[in-house]
C-alpha cells in the first residue's frame, strides 16, 4: 500500500497566501473597473458628448422645421438621455396643423421627429386673399394666396367658425376623386336649416345639400350624374332623397325633375 505524501503546514502557507493575494487582486481590479465605468458614465452625461447634435424633422409641409424644433423644446444643449419622447409628442401635437407625432432616438446624438399633418380641404376667401383650410377646420393664416390653386374648393360666406369647421370635417372624409370635383361651396343658412349649402361643381352641375352627413351623401354624386342625359345641366338635390332637377334652356329656371334611383336615406 502506497504511502500518502504528507505536506507540512509550513509548505502550504505560502501557497494559500498566493491564492488569497490573487483573489484580492481580482476583486480590486473588478471594483476599480466598476468605479472607472461609473466615472466615465458620469463624465459622459455631464459633457457635450451626450448632447443632441442633430434633430431630423420629416413629414411636415405646412409647418417649418424650425417651428417643430421650437415646439419640441430640444436644443443643442439638451441631453439625449433626458429627453422624454411622450412629452415631445404632446408639445409638438399642440400645433393645430399636426395630426400625429412620432419621436425616436438615434444614438449617439440624433433625434428624429416624424409628423403627420392634416391635409387642406379648401380655401377660405378673406379680404381678397385665399387661405388654406385644413381638415380640422384650422385656417393657415401664414399661407395666404392671391389666387386659389384650383386643387381644392373655395369656401364662401362661412362667417360662423362652427359651421366652417363642421364643413371642413366633412370634406376631410370625402375621397379625393369627389373632393376635386367641387369648385365652390357656399354656406346658405336659413331659419329652418342652418346647415344648408350650395355647391358649384367643376363638371357644370350644382349641388343643393346640407353640412350634416354631407360626406356620406356626397358619395352617391358620381352615380347620380352618370344617369343624367348628356348635355343636360341642373341641380343635384342631396337631402332626404337624391334627385336631379334640370335647368330650362330659356331662362335658367327648372322645368323637369329626374328622380334618381340613388338615395341618401
Amino acid at each position: 500500500m502506497a504511502k500518502k505524501k504528507i505536506v507540512s503546514i509550513e509548505d502550504r502557507i505560502p501557497r494559500l497566501k498566493q491564492e488569497r493575494k490573487k483573489k484580492a487582486n481580482r476583486r480590486l481590479i473588478f471594483y476599480l473597473s466598476v468605479f472607472f465605468i461609473l466615472i466615465s458614465i458620469i463624465v459622459y452625461l455631464q459633457s457635450p458628448l451626450s448632447h443632441v447634435k442633430t434633430i431630423e424633422v420629416d413629414g411636415n409641409s405646412y409647418t417649418s422645421d424650425k417651428q417643430i424644433k421650437e415646439l419640441s423644446g430640444i436644443s443643442d444643449d439638451t441631453n439625449i438621455w433626458m429627453i422624454n419622447e411622450e412629452d415631445v409628442v404632446r408639445t409638438v401635437g399642440k400645433n393645430p396643423i399636426v395630426k400625429s407625432v412620432d419621436v425616436s432616438k438615434d444614438f449617439p446624438w440624433t433625434i428624429k421627429i416624424q409628423v403627420s399633418e392634416y391635409d387642406y380641404v379648401g380655401y377660405i376667401k378673406k379680404n381678397g386673399n385665399y387661405f388654406p383650410v385644413l381638415g380640422n377646420g384650422s385656417i393657415l393664416a401664414d399661407l395666404k394666396k392671391e389666387t386659389a390653386n384650383g386643387d381644392a374648393p373655395i369656401m364662401l360666406d362661412f362667417s360662423n367658425e362652427k359651421y366652417l369647421k363642421n364643413m371642413a370635417n366633412q370634406l376631410n372624409k370625402l375621397p379625393d376623386s369627389i373632393l376635386k370635383l367641387i369648385s365652390e361651396i357656399h354656406w346658405k343658412p336659413t331659419d329652418d336649416n342652418q346647415n344648408k349649402i350650395l355647391l358649384y361643381m367643376n363638371d357644370g352641375y350644382i349641388v343643393d345639400g346640407t353640412i350634416r352627413e354631407f360626406a356620406e351623401k356626397m358619395k352617391s354624386y358620381p352615380s347620380i350624374v352618370s344617369q343624367i342625359q348628356p348635355g343636360k345641366k341642373g341641380i343635384v338635390h342631396l337631402g332626404v332623397g337624391a334627385y336631379f332637377e334640370a335647368f330650362k334652356k330659356t331662362d335658367g329656371q327648372f322645368d323637369e325633375k329626374q328622380q334618381s334611383e340613388e338615395s341618401t336615406e
